[in-house]
């Protein structure tokens, strides 16, 4: 059976993978592949960010009674993200390399950051609280 930790950090992967994808095409000028995966990234993240929104933390947070901790640091980190791919996506609709991938670079470092956070601290406590994995991850969309 896999945890909701294994879960979590797999989807995390998957968007680490299409991100690094779409990046490479940037680099490499091959628009319309860096389109085709910066939108694979782009859903795969938001389908994310809206099951923990939606979900994971809610449930956490009825079960754990903690409504104004880690789950609430997440959301805003989420906000951050959200704001970093709508200007990332005017770059690459404008094909400038030099802003994609240094607007690329920060948001990589707040992905490591969040991910880290939530792999480290706030899954394995969401894995103590909601000790049903099965009947969590199906509640969740795969990506």
């Amino acid at each position: 059976m896999t945890s909701i930790v294994e879960y979590m950090t797999d989807q995390h992967r998957c968007c680490d993978d299409s991100f690094a994808d779409a990046e490479a095409a940037v680099s490499a000028q091959n628009w319309g592949e860096a389109g085709q995966q910066w939108d694979k990234f782009s859903r795969d993240l938001e389908t994310h960010l809206t099951n923990e929104e939606e979900n994971l933390f809610p449930k956490f947070e009825q079960e754990s009674g903690i409504y104004n901790g880690p789950t609430a640091v997440m959301r805003m980190e989420h906000q951050q993200m959200r704001e970093m791919v709508k200007s990332m996506t005017k770059a690459l609709q404008a094909q400038s390399v030099d802003d994609y991938l240094g607007l690329s670079e920060t948001l990589m470092i707040l992905m490591q950051q969040h991910n880290m956070k939530e792999e480290q601290m706030l899954y394995p406590m969401t894995q103590q609280y909601l000790t049903d994995s099965a009947a969590v991850i199906s509640s969740l969309n795969d990506l």
